[in-house]
């Protein structure tokens, strides 16, 4: 409970795509067809490379079809689920287009999901997760939202805004990536990493100009 408290206090860090000082953030395969983020290793990289950006400058990352699809999906999801975002998002000082990708690889919008291992909700937020970010109803979309934001403000602000350590650890646990060094090599976590920061990218880029 303290060591939490002490994380949210820890101030407001931007969450951007590279933390600061960092250098050009990229994603390709290596030769063993396993996903390969970061800003470092660019050697392992067989074939094309996708740049996420750098310090702070988003780059277009991942996108292809189902990425647009599920776009069209976030702009036609629920009022209710935009206004929690929306709510959440401005607690916690997340981009509201990141908690939309989340929820949208997460859940693809359904309350009621529940997976294999467990997770719950929207934001498949795990019991012990739910516990830790006081949630009581983690069926109720209002809670699930607000405790799946409070859990990557935690984790963004213990890895300095890094949002590629950020994504890994919510979807493979911070021990993973303390253990890695960064983002696992789970190939599950790897493309969950490229396919919310794909999405995320696109909902900035169409935000941008005012589509949304």
């Amino acid at each position: 409970m303290s060591r939490l408290a002490a994380t949210l206090l820890l101030g407001a860090i931007a969450l951007t795509p590279a933390a600061a000082g960092a250098g050009d953030n990229f994603a390709c395969k290596d030769a063993d067809g396993n996903w390969v983020l970061g800003n470092v290793q660019r050697d392992r990289c067989v074939g094309s490379v996708k740049q996420l950006g750098s310090r702070g400058t988003p780059a277009r990352a991942g996108g292809g079809s189902s990425s647009a699809a599920e776009v069209r999906a976030i702009l036609l999801a629920p009022t209710a689920y935009r206004e929690h975002v929306r709510r959440a998002a401005d607690k916690y000082q997340l981009a509201e287009e990141l908690l939309h990708a989340v929820m949208a690889v997460e859940s693809g919008f359904r309350p009621g999901a529940i997976s294999q291992k467990g997770a719950m909700g929207l934001m498949q937020l795990m019991p012990d997760t739910a516990r830790m970010m006081y949630v009581r109803d983690v069926w109720s979309p209002e809670e699930n939202i607000d405790g799946g934001a409070r859990y990557l403000r935690v984790l963004a602000n213990q890895y300095g805004g890094d949002l590629m350590k950020t994504l890994a650890a919510y979807n493979a646990g911070p021990e993973a990536v303390k253990r890695a060094g960064g983002v696992p090599s789970y190939p599950e976590t790897q493309e969950y990493v490229r396919k919310v920061l794909g999405i995320y990218e696109q909902l900035k880029s169409r935000n941008a100009r005012g589509d949304g």
